[in-house]
């Protein structure tokens, strides 16, 4: 058995462990679909320090008083939210380490009982120096947005130019044994020419996944995705046609579809909005920075939770949730053009 095999039983064996102690045995939370929902995407800010040409071209503005939810806040509507089922937290948002409390953050949503996963997205901007720490105050799983490995795309995608402090992030998180790294990087037209081959080359000796992602309309986008989105069926086509394979998703998984091939040790995947049967397997659920819950990323308005976060007794916020899941729909509208009042990702964390 050579390095590479070793590792990959490995990994598999650790995968199968995960999901086993993580997994609920019953399922609390399930829409008028029979969707059950065992995963949270809980956005802790708006505020982004990027200037992505997809989502913020001209920078974070604020438009209304930054009053995001606290630390304490945070920890009961997490609770709540464990005691339906719920077993993985994905903090997002914006960009949630311009955060300074982060760490505490962190921290109370790891030490919530029933909840296995602590996950965040993040720009990487800053993962370098603090990624031990929030790693040590438990953090488990991390996806960091890295659009494009060559410098002068990933300077005119997101207007900073970093990419090599934050590749030293995502090393760094490796080094630490982190339980699962992952790549996010939005699918451009500029991504097709030789953006898939860097990446391929990015993960065959690094044990992550790449998961590019279609680019969506939003509210404010509309000229940019005309010019520059891809279907996602051009990924997949380059992925097949170089022997790579799709592997099978855990229950709590996002809407990737991930490929492995026998000569890497990384993934490469796919989340394709447009694609058939996108949200049939819907899992998470989304509140915002100010305390809304989301039923879509792309629905409009939400239902308040915030004012029950006073009081520590999860029961109220169980009913709303629950009323609230009946009116969930069974997918978005993209495809008619219509992506609700989702004026950009950072409003709501994707």
């Amino acid at each position: 058995m050579n390095a590479m095999q070793a590792f990959s039983r490995r990994r598999d064996t650790v995968r199968a462990v995960a999901v086993s102690q993580v997994e609920p045995q019953t399922g609390h939370l399930a829409d008028g679909f029979g969707r059950r929902f065992y995963y949270l995407r809980l956005s802790v800010t708006e505020v982004c320090n990027f200037r992505c040409s997809y989502c913020l071209p001209d920078g974070f503005r604020k438009t209304a008083p930054s009053s995001f939810l606290g630390v304490e806040e945070i920890a009961r509507l997490t609770n709540a939210f464990a005691r339906l089922g719920v077993a993985k937290v994905r903090l997002t948002g914006g960009e949630p380490t311009v955060r300074g409390d982060i760490g505490e953050i962190i921290s109370r949503v790891a030490a919530t009982p029933g909840i296995g996963k602590v996950a965040m997205t993040t720009n990487g901007w800053n993962l370098h120096r603090h990624v031990a720490a929030w790693h040590a105050a438990g953090l488990t799983n991390l996806n960091i947005s890295i659009d494009d490995l060559d410098a002068a795309r990933f300077a005119a995608i997101t207007g900073r130019d970093r990419p090599d402090q934050v590749v030293a992030g995502l090393d760094a998180a490796l080094a630490l044994g982190m339980g699962a790294v992952k790549v996010n990087a939005v699918l451009l037209k500029a991504s097709v020419s030789d953006g898939f081959d860097r990446f391929a080359e990015f993960v065959k000796a690094r044990p992550i996944a790449v998961r590019f992602i279609e680019l969506m309309r939003t509210g404010d986008n509309a000229d940019y995705f005309a010019a520059n989105h891809v279907p996602g069926a051009v990924l997949k086509a380059w992925l097949e046609a170089r022997g790579w394979s799709a592997r099978p998703r855990a229950f709590d998984d996002g809407p990737a579809i991930e490929y492995e091939h026998p000569d890497y040790l990384g993934r490469i995947g796919l989340i394709a909005p447009y694609g058939a049967g996108f949200c049939d397997s819907c899992n998470r659920l989304r509140v915002t920075a100010r305390g809304k819950l989301r039923l879509c990323l792309f629905g409009e308005g939400g239902v308040d939770l915030r004012d029950l976060l006073a009081d520590e007794q999860p029961g109220p916020i169980a009913v709303r949730v629950k009323a609230a899941l009946l009116g969930k729909s069974a997918g978005h509208r993209l495809h008619e053009q219509h992506s609700g009042d989702t004026r950009h990702l950072a409003q709501l964390g994707g």
